[in-house]
């Protein structure tokens, strides 16, 4: 999926934690999904792997998870 692809997801603050987004999303079916996704190396964040469950997301970012279907992205907006 190319960036300029991605889905814009508005969030109503100025920031977001990626655990949070990826649930918010419907990306993650839970959190214990989410942080199993990010644990196990399946989460980029602006191109760059990320592993940190708590990470803050401002407006902008680009997420992307590869999941068993292909990869997934999503901007927050």
């Amino acid at each position: 999926m190319e960036a300029d692809d991605a889905e814009v997801v508005e969030i109503s603050g100025d920031m977001i934690r990626l655990g949070q987004f990826l649930k918010f999303t419907n990306i993650a079916e839970s959190g214990a999904a989410a942080g199993a996704m990010i644990q196990g190396g399946d989460v980029l964040v602006d191109g760059e792997l990320e592993t940190r469950r708590g990470r803050q997301l401002s407006r902008g970012m680009l997420v992307e998870v590869r999941l068993p279907g292909g990869t997934v992205a999503a901007r927050v907006g």
